[in-house]
C-alpha cells in the first residue's frame, strides 16, 4: 500500500504499523497437490489468490468474487496460450488464498499485498502513476476522497495502485454510502460565514454526504468519519466495528438516539458489504476529458451566471423500432457524472415519432415531480437538439409555473447553443472548456438513451425505470 501520510504534520492521519504478515492459518494448508487440483478445493467466496513459483515466492496476486472460479480460470487451455497469461502459467508451482468478507475487502487486500510484496507478474503496477489510486487529502479541514491517476506526493494519504479503475470507482461509491465523505473539489473554510449559505449538492439529499460545504457537520465529526474510512481501507475492519459498536452503546446510554441509529446503520452496511453486488455496477462512468472546474467556470462566464453551476441535467430522446419512444436524463454534479441520478422514461402520451411532444412530456414529468417532492432544480437543463426541442422544453416548464433554471439546447452538427428568446445561436470555440463540458453531458445522455433502447429491444415488455 502506498501511503504518503505526512504523519509528523498530520497526527490524526498517522498511517500506523505496517501491514502485518498474513497468519498461516488463513492460508490453505495440508499436502501440496498440483495447483490445478488445489484450486478445486477453494471456496466460492470473495478473496485474494497468491500464485507461487518453485521456490515458494509469490509471483502474482489477484482478487476474486468467486475464488474457485477465478483462480481455476488460469488452468485452462485458453489461459496457456493467451498472451496475457502465457508467461505466467508455466511458472505456477503452488497457489494459496486469503479470505475476504466482500469484493470491496478483496479489492483493498489485493492492492495492499501487491504494494508490499511486489510480485514479479504484477510488475506493471510498480510505481506506475497511470494506474488508479484512492487519494485522501490530509491538510484540509474537511478532507476530500478522490479517484486519481496522478497522485500527489505531499499532503495526501494514498491507497493503491489498483488493478481496475472501474472497480475502484465502484468501491468509492459503495463506501461513500457508509462513511458519507465528500468527493467534490470545493475549498471549504469553516471560518468563512459564506459556507453557511452554500447549497449542498444532491449527495446530501441522498444521505451520501454529510454536507460540510454547508457546515452541517463539525470539522471534528467529519474527520472522525474519515479516520474510520482509513481504518477500513487499511484492513482494520474488525477493530473498526468494535469501536463503532462501543460508540453506539455509549450514544444510546446518553439518549443520543439519532447518533446511535446512524452508527447502527453504518455497522450494518459494513457487515453486509458482500450483498452490494458487483462493484462495476456502482461505478460512475469513466472520467471525461474535461477539467470539471474549468468547465464550470467557463459556463458561469459564458452565460453570465451569478454563481458557479453545480448540477447539470441533460435530456435526450431516442426512437425504437416500431415507433416506440424513450428518453434519458443524466446528471452531472460539480462537472462529474452522477450515475445514481440517471433516469429513464418511456413516453406515455405521444403516438408515433414526435420529438417535440416527447420532450414536452419528459420535461413536464421531471419538473412536476421535483416540485411535488420539494427537491432542488438543476442549475442548468441541457436539451439535446435545436430550437424546436428547446421550445418544447420551455413550453413544459411554463405550463407548470416553476422558477426556471438556465435552459439551453446543444445541436449536434454545428455544436451551436440555443437559448430561450434569442434568435441566433451562441457559438463557442471548439476548445472551450464550457463547450466540452456541455458536449460531455449531451453525449452521455445520448449514450444512456441508446443503452435503454438496446435494453428494451431485448425484452418482450416495456416499463419505465
Amino acid at each position: 500500500m502506498s501511503e504518503n501520510s505526512e504523519s509528523s504534520d498530520n497526527p490524526e492521519f498517522d498511517e500506523g504499523a505496517p501491514l502485518a504478515a498474513m497468519p498461516e492459518d488463513r492460508l490453505f494448508s495440508g499436502e501440496r497437490p498440483l495447483p490445478r487440483e488445489k484450486v478445486k478445493t477453494f471456496p466460492t467466496t470473495p478473496g485474494v489468490y497468491l500464485m507461487k513459483d518453485a521456490r515458494g515466492r509469490v509471483i502474482y496476486v489477484g482478487k476474486a468474487v468467486n475464488l474457485r472460479s477465478r483462480a481455476g480460470s488460469y488452468f485452462t487451455k485458453q489461459a496457456a496460450i493467451d498472451r496475457r497469461t502465457a508467461d505466467l502459467i508455466p511458472e505456477i508451482h503452488d497457489i494459496d488464498f486469503l479470505h475476504a468478507d466482500s469484493e470491496v475487502d478483496a479489492l483493498l487486500l489485493e492492492s495492499r499485498l501487491i504494494k508490499d510484496i511486489q510480485p514479479r507478474f504484477n510488475s506493471d503496477l510498480k510505481d506506475d502513476k497511470t494506474f488508479p489510486y484512492l487519494q485522501i487529502t490530509t491538510r484540509e479541514p474537511f478532507p476530500r476522497i478522490e479517484f486519481t491517476r496522478r497522485p500527489k506526493s505531499r499532503g495526501v494519504k494514498l491507497f493503491g495502485p489498483f488493478t481496475s479503475a472501474r472497480k475502484l470507482r465502484g468501491a468509492i461509491a459503495v463506501l461513500q454510502k457508509i462513511f458519507r465523505f465528500r468527493n467534490c473539489s470545493l475549498d471549504i473554510d469553516p471560518n468563512e460565514e459564506k459556507w453557511r449559505w452554500f447549497r449542498p449538492c444532491l449527495l446530501a439529499s441522498l444521505g451520501q454526504c454529510t454536507a460540510p460545504c454547508n457546515l452541517r457537520i463539525s470539522k471534528e465529526d467529519y474527520r472522525r468519519d474519515v479516520r474510520r474510512l482509513i481504518m477500513f481501507l487499511e484492513g482494520k475492519k474488525e477493530r473498526l466495528l468494535k469501536v463503532m459498536n462501543r460508540e453506539m452503546l455509549e450514544a444510546s446510554k446518553e439518549l443520543k438516539f439519532e447518533k446511535a441509529a446512524r452508527l447502527r446503520d453504518q455497522i450494518k452496511a459494513l457487515m453486509t458489504l458482500q450483498e452490494r453486488g458487483d462493484l462495476a455496477s456502482h461505478a460512475q462512468p469513466e472520467a471525461f476529458y474535461v477539467d470539471p472546474k474549468k468547465g464550470l467556470l467557463g459556463l458561469k462566464k459564458v452565460f453570465g451566471l451569478s454563481t458557479l453551476p453545480r448540477r447539470i441535467e441533460g435530456v435526450d430522446i431516442a426512437h425504437l423500432q416500431g415507433g416506440e419512444t424513450v428518453a434519458s436524463l443524466v446528471q452531472f454534479i460539480d462537472g462529474v457524472p452522477f450515475k445514481q441520478g440517471y433516469k429513464r422514461f418511456k413516453i406515455r402520451t405521444v403516438d408515433g415519432v414526435d420529438d417535440f411532444a416527447s420532450m414536452r412530456e419528459v420535461v413536464s414529468r421531471r419538473f412536476r415531480r421535483l416540485d411535488q417532492e420539494g427537491e432542488n432544480f438543476p442549475d442548468i437543463l441541457l436539451i439535446d437538439g435545436g430550437k424546436g426541442q428547446l421550445g418544447a422544453a420551455m413550453e413544459a416548464l411554463k405550463s407548470i409555473e416553476v422558477k426556471l433554471p438556465l435552459v439551453i439546447s446543444l445541436a449536434k452538427r454545428e455544436e451551436e447553443i440555443f437559448l430561450p428568446g434569442e434568435s441566433e445561436p451562441k457559438v463557442l470555440s471548439r476548445h472551450s472548456y464550457a463547450l466540452r463540458l456541455l458536449q460531455s453531458v449531451r453525449d452521455e445522455s445520448h449514450r444512456f438513451a441508446q443503452q435503454y433502447h438496446h435494453l428494451l429491444r431485448r425484452k418482450s415488455t416495456f416499463g419505465e425505470e
